[in-house]
């Protein structure tokens, strides 16, 4: 059995029918889209998706500091004419 990671679910019949209407009964949860009872998709509001795209980006950024500060570098001298 597969884990359902949403308290709303629709079947591909219903999201054909009307996307928007699954949208507003969930009130911006996200919908677990089932195919023979099997979540094959996940409908979220366009809000929630930027969110996560957010929150990606900057734990990928995170990252990218995290591994730079440990780099080993020279420091570069520079007056601030040369800014």
């Amino acid at each position: 059995m597969k884990t359902i990671y949403s308290n709303y679910t629709a079947s591909i019949t219903e999201l054909k029918k009307s996307p928007t209407a699954l949208l507003e009964q969930a009130d911006k949860e996200p919908i677990a889209i089932l195919n023979h009872n099997r979540p094959t998709a996940y409908l979220i509001p366009a809000e929630t998706y930027e969110k996560m795209i957010e929150i990606i980006d900057d734990y990928l950024l995170a990252k990218e500091v995290k591994k730079r500060l440990n780099e080993e570098f020279e420091p570069v001298k520079v007056s601030f004419d040369e800014l």
